[in-house]
């Protein structure tokens, strides 16, 4: 999906502190993926992330390669580096294991969560209803993210939350394409059921809230892949 005649993405400028300088960088552009930032079509040049992040080239591609090693970016031609493109396969395949990983922390995260992870999430599921009213894409996928790594995180499990990055690092550039076909609108209301099952403490309605989720993004994706 990527146009390799597309302008390279202007970012702002955000310095990166020294000292784990390349963690840093790698750090700052997975949060860049997984918000949106970076969108299919869209292309980032190397000396564009260097100049937003204040730091030389090189630090910039190595925390690029682990990307593209990974599989979440890809080269598109010369210094330009963009998301690869969706199969149908790939997004089959990661449904199934987004369905079976993302539930799974969900349900171990059903008793840790406190009655501040509640309202946090209910303040973010009104922030979304907003973003949506308002057409805001970007608002809405960094709520998207935030509520589910709020819940996903609350798990207790390290491996199993990077996984599940590892996962949305390839599958949420995609997210960005959901805002015409008017998936948001559906993706909030599964959000309020998970809501409100974490509220009651029903795993199977957490599951149900969860998959459906999960199920109707991809749904969507996957007719326009065809």
């Amino acid at each position: 999906m990527s146009d390799p005649g597309a302008k390279p993405l202007t970012l702002p400028v955000m310095p990166v502190k020294r000292g784990t300088l390349q963690d840093e960088i790698y750090r700052r552009v997975c949060d860049l993926i997984l918000d949106g930032e970076i969108a299919p079509g869209q292309l980032v040049t190397i000396q564009g992330l260097a100049d937003a992040f204040g730091v030389s080239a090189m630090p910039v591609r190595e925390a690029l390669q682990r990307l593209t090693t990974a599989k979440a970016l890809t080269v598109i031609s010369g210094r330009s580096i963009g998301i690869p493109k969706l199969s149908l396969d790939l997004l089959t395949d990661l449904r199934r294991v987004r369905l079976e990983v993302e539930t799974l922390a969900a349900v171990w995260a059903l008793a840790c969560l406190t009655s501040d992870d509640i309202a946090r999430l209910d303040h973010l599921v009104i922030l979304m209803d907003g973003a949506i009213a308002d057409g805001d894409v970007k608002r809405y996928l960094h709520g998207n993210r935030e509520f589910h790594f709020k819940i996903y995180s609350a798990s207790g499990s390290e491996v199993l939350l990077g996984l599940i990055e590892t996962l949305w690092l390839r599958i949420s550039p995609f997210f960005n394409l959901l805002h015409e076909a008017g998936n948001y609108g559906v993706a909030n209301a599964a959000h309020k059921q998970i809501l409100q099952a974490l509220r009651v403490g029903d795993p199977k309605a957490l599951e149900r809230g969860i998959r459906s989720d999960i199920g109707n993004a991809a749904e969507v994706l996957e007719r326009m892949l065809k």
